[in-house]
């Protein structure tokens, strides 16, 4: 059986509570789950605004200090427009906002609370 999908990706963060506001105020991501499991551990899930591969917060690998995820896309219609939603909900961009571009797509960087770098593209329809 080949493999389906990305179901989930783990986001390491220092404080679940704080990256959960940013990632739902700031980025607008919907509240998937938020509990606890095995001793007391806590599981925050959230899903992006147009559904597709959760991200879970986690706090509990050792191997995943926070802050250590890089590079990881967030797709985007129109890279202006959202970097300007993202901009007005507090989210701060890297590079004052400017815009890159190369054959695959423009786009903008970003940060989160702990220091995880992703990346908001507009892919090209050339590509």
């Amino acid at each position: 059986m080949p493999i389906q999908d990305i179901r989930v990706i783990s986001v390491p963060v220092g404080d679940p509570a704080r990256a959960k506001r940013f990632y739902a105020e700031q980025l607008g991501f919907t509240l998937v789950r938020d509990g606890t499991f095995g001793r007391g551990m806590r599981l925050v899930q959230l899903r992006p605004p147009g559904g597709g591969t959760a991200i879970t917060l986690v706090t509990w690998f050792a191997s995943m200090p926070a802050g250590s995820l890089r590079g990881t896309v967030l797709a985007c219609d129109d890279v202006e427009r959202t970097a300007r939603e993202l901009t007005s909900r507090g989210a701060t961009l890297q590079d004052g906002g400017k815009v890159q571009e190369a054959p695959w797509g423009r786009w903008v960087t970003l940060d989160d609370p702990d220091g995880n770098g992703w990346i908001v593209q507009e892919d090209s329809p050339h590509f």
